[in-house]
């Protein structure tokens, strides 16, 4: 028989490393008759696999072919999607990080604008990118739309601890209580409300509906007519009963969408009109701890520091992205859509310019401030349009207003306590403070250049004020505390 050329070699091959075993049997203590031949036979097994690994199989060699067969996922997906939402790394060598640097920046580029093959001029090496697609970037779990069920007489059920937590949500605790200030207060019931200082589960469009996050679910609650809407669950998942977190949630500018941001990076917005989930985003692969909109378009902020810039209408959504070092925990563009401010775990606050197209590490905010806690309570003033006001956690609790211009605090108040909300009341030209310990209270501020000072305190919380959300029409304010009580009070 006549052996191809190949076959020949490998033939020879074998036949060398056997003899070689077989000379060297001597030396090897057995502890059986059978024991060499055995031993023998696995050191002869293993060479061949190693091999046939290291130089690639022959064509007729029936040898596993160590990995080298054409992979089954999408790699590059998940790798660009890794770059996206990978903390940024800060000790390679200047040299490596120049060059990883240019062909992130490649992939990234080619992920958000095209598809196709693309070559960096620093390396002989090709770099191809793929367009995300609708299955990508399908959620794992999802809600759906409920409509609301009217539930009867859970006034007379607040004297009861036991039936006072079994109450709906959104059920009437209280309607006639006054505060100390002679406020009107009514308070409502919100059950399984998330104790968690980094979240933002409460906010109000512009035409008054309240989305209030309790549990796995997202709650719809008119403030005018003091009626339920509907409410988002979650839909049934076959073989589980895992539940998402929400962790935030934010309504656009024209009170139509709602968009529901989960620890697991994903993004979910509906119509609320049409009752209808309208796009599922995998926009970050860690917790999105805040959301923001630039009229159509949405930011969002991961706590791995990442902020993702999206488009909803496009194919490919993601239009930009950039990389603070620290954690977000806050997120929000000026009213004039002219900056966007970050806040972080950290204390850091940073402003970011309106230029949002591609996705870039060396892309720097213009300005950097500084507070000794977390810039989780944030807010743009909208009357003037450089200035934003934070709030310090417990171990700083003060309340400062920033030029965001100069990059300095032009005033501030000690309120000696953990600030952990904060909203501008443009109507009232107040600005409103939720806080933790030790008071749990709400504040209402007056800020009339340079100075800042207190106009009332209401104490209505038995637990910190986690949220505070305010009707741009109107003079009513919403608090959702630890104490699951969701308020409405008269400014």
């Amino acid at each position: 028989m006549k052996l191809a050329g190949e076959e020949a070699k490998d033939w020879d091959n074998m036949r060398k490393m056997l003899q070689d075993f077989v000379g060297k049997r001597s030396h090897c203590p057995f502890k059986g008759p059978n024991d060499g031949h055995h031993v023998s036979y696995r050191r002869f097994r293993r060479r061949i696999i190693q091999r046939s690994s290291s130089e690639g199989p022959s064509a007729s060699t029936p040898l596993a072919t160590g990995g080298q067969s054409e992979p089954r996922f999408e790699l590059e997906t998940v790798c660009q999607r890794l770059e996206l939402d990978s903390p940024p790394r800060h000790h390679e060598p200047a040299q490596i990080r120049h060059l990883q640097g240019n062909l992130h920046e490649i992939e990234l580029t080619g992920s958000l604008s095209h598809s196709g093959d693309v070559t960096s001029t620093n390396t002989q090496h090709t770099v191809t990118t793929r367009r995300w697609t609708a299955t990508e970037n399908a959620p794992e779990q999802g809600w759906v739309w409920s409509a609301a069920i009217e539930e009867h007489g859970n006034a007379q059920q607040a004297d009861s601890y036991e039936r006072t937590h079994a109450l709906q949500p959104f059920a009437v605790l209280d309607s006639t209580s006054v505060s100390q200030q002679g406020k009107s207060v009514i308070k409502l019931a919100a059950p399984s409300l998330l104790n968690d200082y980094y979240t933002n589960l409460l906010d109000c469009s512009c035409d008054g509906i309240i989305a209030l996050a309790l549990g796995s679910s997202v709650y719809l609650w008119n403030s005018e007519t003091h009626a339920l809407v509907g409410y988002l669950v979650p839909s049934p998942q076959p073989g589980g009963t895992y539940l998402q977190t929400i962790s935030c949630l934010s309504w656009s500018r024209d009170g139509r969408t709602l968009c529901i941001g989960t620890r697991r990076g994903e993004l979910q917005l509906w119509d609320v009109e049409q009752k209808q989930n309208t796009r599922c985003l995998r926009s970050h692969l860690s917790v999105v701890r805040a959301l923001s909109w630039k009229q159509q378009l949405l930011s969002s902020g991961s706590v791995l520091g990442h902020i993702h810039h999206l488009d909803p209408r496009a194919p490919t959504p993601l239009v930009g992205a950039v990389v603070q070092k620290e954690a977000i925990c806050s997120l929000q563009w000026s009213p004039g859509d002219d900056w966007l401010a970050s806040g972080s775990t950290e204390g850091l606050l940073c402003i970011w310019d309106r230029d949002i197209a591609g996705v870039t590490r060396s892309h720097q905010p213009i300005t950097m401030m500084t507070q000794p806690s977390a810039v989780k309570a944030m807010g743009w003033c909208p009357w003037q349009s450089k200035m934003i006001a934070t709030g310090g956690g417990l171990k700083d609790g003060e309340l400062r207003i920033w030029d965001t211009d100069l990059g300095t605090c032009v005033t501030s108040a000690h309120t000696k306590s953990q600030i952990c909300s904060l909203r501008w009341a443009e109507k009232k030209r107040y600005l409103v403070t939720g806080h933790g310990l030790p008071r749990h209270q709400i504040t209402c501020w007056s800020w009339e250049f340079p100075s800042l000072s207190p106009v009332y305190q209401l104490r209505v919380h038995s637990d910190r004020v986690l949220h505070l959300a305010i009707h741009s029409e109107s003079t009513k304010m919403f608090s959702a505390g630890a104490d699951q009580r969701f308020l409405i009070l008269d400014m």
